[in-house]
C-alpha cells in the first residue's frame, strides 16, 4: 500500500531556530535517514504558509487569495511518499519524522488507486 506522508510543521520551526548547530545536524541526517529508508520517494519541503495562493472558482470566475486556505498553525511543511508493507510500518516511519518531536505531526493518508 502506498501512503502520503504529510509533515505538518506545528512548532517544529521555532524550535529548529533554538537548536544547537549539532543538534541542527542531528536532525538533518534524520531526515535524511528516512529518505534513504526503502520504499520512501522522497518529496519537497514546502515555502513558509504566507507564501501560498489559494485559488477558487466562483461563478466561473478564478478568484485567488493570498496565503493558504486555512489559518493554522500546523501548516503543511513537507510530503513524502511510503510504500509500505500496512499502516503500522507507515506510523512506525512517521513517527521518526523529526517534525513530531518538535510540536509537529505528519497524516499519514493511503494513496488511491483509481
Amino acid at each position: 500500500m502506498r501512503y502520503m506522508m504529510q509533515i505538518y510543521q506545528g512548532q517544529a520551526l521555532e524550535v529548529w531556530s533554538q537548536l544547537s548547530e549539532d543538534d541542527q545536524r542531528v536532525v538533518a541526517a534524520d531526515y535524511m535517514a528516512i529518505n534513504q529508508t526503502p520504499g520512501v520517494t522522497s518529496g519537497e519541503g514546502l515555502g513558509q504558509p504566507e507564501t501560498a495562493t489559494t485559488v477558487r472558482v466562483v461563478d466561473g470566475r478564478t478568484v485567488t487569495t493570498d496565503g493558504p486556505f486555512a489559518d493554522t498553525k500546523e501548516a503543511l511543511g513537507g510530503y513524502f511518499l511510503y510504500e509500505a508493507d500496512d499502516l503500522d510500518a507507515a506510523i512506525e516511519l512517521a513517527a521518526r519524522v523529526p517534525a513530531t518531536r518538535y510540536g509537529g505531526a505528519v497524516e499519514v493518508r493511503p494513496i488511491v488507486q483509481y
